[in-house]
């Protein structure tokens, strides 16, 4: 959760900003830890179309994944070489080239300056830092092992992008295709079918079916052609909205799970990212159920982020962690047996490591999959729709060549 705070200093000043916390209690405590005085505590919580409308701004500043990385590796070979903290994190933020993660880092020297905790300095940002790397963090703080915890995160980061970038290359292509497609067939109809339409008119006779059906959808697209676009763009948002509402994702999400062929590969991306998250979160000393609280919120899906919860909830209950991940019916048998067996050897961690090894290289393949078998079906859907325009607008002219023969006959 996000807090809005407004404290007074030890100096007397009076300082605005928000604080990631568990609860209200928690956040309550860091800031008294920092020996300020609490005026005044809420809890921050943005509308869904405020959060959309930001999604949407083009020129909003943030820090890349990439950033992110470098930034953990930096810093975790500055600490392991024993930098202070402090002189590592002005060392780095001289080499960034980003303006605004530069000025991130500056915000969270500052703060580690005046008595922060490493973890509370990142969770005042989580636009870069997430509840795991927070949560990992602190961990690594307490343990007195951040510049290995640093280290694992930048693996993590690294291997999560990778992931990610190979589920959007299935999904960009088909997307690209289908966009030009219907680019090409608006195109044609809004400016060269009307050509075709002048010619038509002079042969003075009624037109074949096909190509009157093509004059009348030109006619339409030319005289709606603005409604239209708005009316996509109206749905495109309506539906961007609904997805990211809790009812949406409820329905939305363990929908695209049933999808065939996409739908497999979500399922495996998702296991992929579960174990990889769970198992570092677990290496690098998290208790189980907050570790199983952040794999959650950092899961991607709903049905996946409910199969955790509801997972998380027996566990604390006394139940091993296998039973309620093979009651979910979310994860893929094979993932309830590995975790079992590393539950019982207690390589829980490196189990689960091995488990996103081996999904890493099954969403390659199912990505391969669905690429194979997309290619097919949207070259027929060229074919069949710009032949079918050409054969339409070609019909009249077979129409007038078989009169021409007839009269001559």
């Amino acid at each position: 959760m996000t807090f809005s705070y407004k404290v007074r200093t030890p100096k007397g000043a009076i300082l605005e900003g928000t604080i990631e916390a568990n609860d209200q209690r928690i956040a309550v405590e860091r800031l008294r830890a920092q020996k300020y005085i609490v005026l005044e505590i809420n809890q921050h919580q943005e509308n869904a179309l405020t959060q959309f409308l930001k999604s949407l701004n083009p020129f909003k500043p943030k820090a890349k994944s990439k950033d992110i990385v470098i930034f953990s590796r930096q810093l975790s070979v500055m600490i392991n070489a024993g930098v202070p903290i402090v002189q590592a994190l002005s060392i780095i933020e001289e080499q960034i080239t980003n303006p605004y993660f530069k000025k991130v880092v500056a915000q969270i020297r500052e703060d580690i300056e005046g008595g922060t905790s490493i973890a509370d300095a990142l969770a005042k940002f989580p636009d870069c830092f997430d509840s795991l790397y927070v949560n990992m963090a602190r961990a690594g703080e307490l343990g007195g092992i951040l510049d290995v915890i640093l280290e694992r995160l930048s693996a993590y980061l690294e291997a999560s992008e990778e992931l990610k970038s190979k589920v959007k290359g299935a999904m960009v292509y088909p997307i690209v295709v289908v966009v030009i497609a219907i680019g090409v067939t608006a195109f044609l109809l809004v400016f060269v079918i009307p050509a075709f339409k002048d010619v038509f008119s002079s042969f003075g006779q009624d037109l074949p079916l096909p190509t009157q059906i093509i004059v009348n959808l030109s006619d339409f697209l030319k005289e709606n052609i603005f409604t239209l676009i708005a009316g996509i763009a109206i749905v495109v948002f309506g539906f961007r909205m609904f997805a990211k509402s809790e009812y949406g994702r409820k329905k939305v999400e363990p929908f695209l799970l049933k999808i065939p062929v996409l739908g497999n590969v979500l399922i495996k991306s998702a296991t992929a990212r579960f174990t990889r998250t769970f198992g570092t979160l677990v290496k690098s000393g998290v208790p189980i159920l907050q570790a199983m609280e952040t794999v959650a919120k950092t899961s991607g899906n709903w049905a996946v982020e409910q199969a955790v919860l509801k997972a998380r909830e027996s566990i604390r209950e006394g139940e091993k962690i296998a039973d309620p991940i093979a009651a979910s019916g979310v994860f893929p048998p094979m993932v309830n047996q590995m975790i079992k067996v590393g539950e019982e050897t207690g390589n829980l961690d490196t189990m689960l490591t091995k488990i996103a090894d081996f999904y890493d290289t099954e969403v390659d393949a199912a990505v391969k999959a669905l690429t194979s078998m997309i290619e097919p079906m949207i070259i027929v859907f060229l074919g069949v729709v710009v032949g079918g325009i050409v054969i339409a607008m070609y019909l009249p002219i077979f129409s007038m060549g078989q009169m021409v023969s007839k009269a001559g006959g």
